[in-house]
């Protein structure tokens, strides 16, 4: 039985798919908040929330990019940001990985909701 690919609806939303070389243009340069969100198609937990961040992003859309990074193809990305665990969330905002907002492993809608209405209020505070 073959599985569905991890990455099948990301057009459909608001998620974009990105490698090492857009990470510096769309994370870093962004005029927005950026979560980025690192997968791998063989992370049972990344496509058990892979609905729940479709859904986010399309709730979000407006105030919020959403990125997903393959981890087996951008290494680089992994070490530079010590991804250990997958999925892992981080949150940027002006080039920044935004303090205290990494998340690794599967979370529910409402606390994903939770963690991002948290952090976007924290950070139009600062």
């Amino acid at each position: 039985m073959s599985q569905a690919p991890l990455f099948s609806s990301i057009h459909r939303y608001a998620i974009i798919e990105i490698n090492e070389i857009q990470f510096n243009d769309t994370v870093l340069k962004a005029n927005c908040p950026v979560l980025v969100e690192f997968v791998a198609n063989w992370c049972s937990p990344c496509r058990l929330i892979s609905p729940t961040i479709e859904s986010l992003a399309q709730e979000y859309e407006d105030r919020l990019t959403v990125a997903k990074i393959d981890h087996d193809a951008n290494p680089r990305l992994i070490e530079e940001y010590k991804v250990y665990g997958l999925p892992t969330l981080i949150h940027f905002k002006n080039g920044q990985e935004v303090p205290e907002s990494r998340r690794e492993g599967a979370i529910t809608k409402v606390k994903l909701k939770d963690y991002v209405d948290a952090l976007l209020e924290s950070i139009s505070v600062s």
